[in-house]
């Protein structure tokens, strides 16, 4: 064999297993963005199971916040149809953003309920619900780092060839929280010293 021919051949080799890595990492890319979005869900669902609980107690005590409620558990319905059905990235985001703002408002109305604020059942329902938040902006935090991940995949070349060629996009939107949600997790110690 000529000399030639064996460097063509280790050529060929090391182009294909280039070739394959940058299509595996582009794989890996789109499959870390629905992982990521699985774990938001899981998150969320946390949160739609324990809102009930948490607006029975409410509702228990706060006549004048009916509104409120009803609002809250709309909202909740909503999000649950989204769950089941097949439903984009950004219906998911606008309403788990208008449930945060929405259970914040509610968790600021308590104040005014001395019964409910010192109930202890209502402050057990608090602090897991502050939990679930915790978990639900973590979840977030892992979401947007795959969607960027995938965009800087699909925009830099050589990755976005084979993006564009197994017509993997990245239009999946960041999670981010509106600014009347920016302000961190409720936290059930803040409304109940």
């Amino acid at each position: 064999m000529s000399l030639t021919v064996i460097f063509a051949g280790v050529a060929a080799i090391l182009l294909v297993s280039w070739l394959y890595s940058v299509y595996v990492s582009v794989i890996k890319a789109k499959n870390k963005v629905e992982e990521a979005m699985a774990s938001v869900d899981v998150q969320l669902k946390k949160r739609y199971d324990l809102m009930p609980n948490v607006l029975f107690l409410a509702n228990k005590f706060m006549e004048h916040e009916r509104s409120l409620i009803e609002d809250i558990t709309k909202l909740r319905t909503s999000a649950l149809k989204l769950e089941g059905g097949v439903s984009s990235a950004q219906d998911k985001i606008n309403i788990s953003n208008e449930i945060q703002k929405k259970m914040g408002e509610l968790f600021v109305s308590v104040e005014n309920y001395p019964q409910l604020k010192s109930d202890n059942t209502m402050v057990q329902a608090m602090k897991s619900y502050s939990d679930v938040e915790e978990h639900i902006a973590a979840a977030r935090r892992f979401y947007n780092a795959a969607v960027r991940d995938l965009k800087n995949v699909v925009q830099i070349w050589p990755s976005s060839s084979f993006a564009s060629t197994l017509g993997i996009k990245a239009d999946m939107p960041y999670f981010e929280v509106e600014n009347e949600a920016e302000r961190a997790p409720i936290n059930a110690q803040n409304y109940f010293n």
